[in-house]
């Protein structure tokens, strides 16, 4: 019985990478790359200076919205790598992946990965909260800003329960993007490549 060996895409007989397998090509456009880097240092901004200053927080933090309400729009509208379909996927998918990584026996994708993907709607969905309990605290406590004039009615309470909520989320963003610097480091050492880098240049190898 004869057997056949599969050859992965882009490489040769030896299983070596062909010319054009080695070809740049742009995965991240300049708007995911903004908003990628920006809301990095929004957000280390915000969470290094707290209260000692706090205009600088609460702009840190409007910018932090802001962005984050840009890259939802263009989760839908935008290039064929920044939009949600290409990277958001079910639990299933999620898990067999991350088996397979553990194996590594993962397959590289393009864009990013299920593990990836699931990374980045945990780390918009975690940053907007605080974003939002934020606001609301400097409304309760400040005075000041979109929801003043609805958080001065509530109880002096609420203004105390409202920054533990915010604390909490903001550590709890922290370590998601310390498990997303991990997730990253891991992937570029099982492929071979530089993802930081390629969310700096746009680029991947094809």
């Amino acid at each position: 019985m004869t057997t056949h060996t599969a050859i992965p895409t882009g490489t040769d007989s030896l299983g070596t990478a062909t010319p054009e397998a080695q070809t740049p090509v742009r995965v991240w456009d300049p708007l995911v790359r903004i908003f990628h880097w920006s809301l990095a240092a929004g957000f280390a901004t915000a969470f290094i200076v707290e209260d000692d200053l706090l205009d600088v927080h609460v702009w840190a933090g409007y910018l932090v919205l802001t962005l984050i309400a840009v890259r939802l729009v263009w989760g839908v509208i935008g290039t064929r790598h920044a939009r949600f379909s290409d990277f958001v996927r079910g639990p299933g998918q999620i898990l067999t992946y991350l088996k397979d990584a553990l194996r590594f026996r993962a397959p590289r994708y393009l864009g990013h990965n299920p593990a990836g993907g699931a990374m980045v709607i945990a780390l918009l969905l975690s940053v907007a909260a605080t974003g939002v309990t934020g606001i609301a605290l400097y409304g309760a406590q400040e005075f000041s800003g979109p929801l003043a004039g609805l958080m001065s009615e509530l109880p002096a309470a609420s203004g105390e329960a409202l920054e533990e909520v915010h604390e909490v989320l903001a550590n709890f963003t922290l370590v998601l993007i310390v498990l997303h610097v991990v997730g990253v480091a891991f992937s570029s050492l099982s492929h071979g490549e530089n993802l930081i880098g390629s969310m700096i240049s746009g680029f991947k190898r094809r």
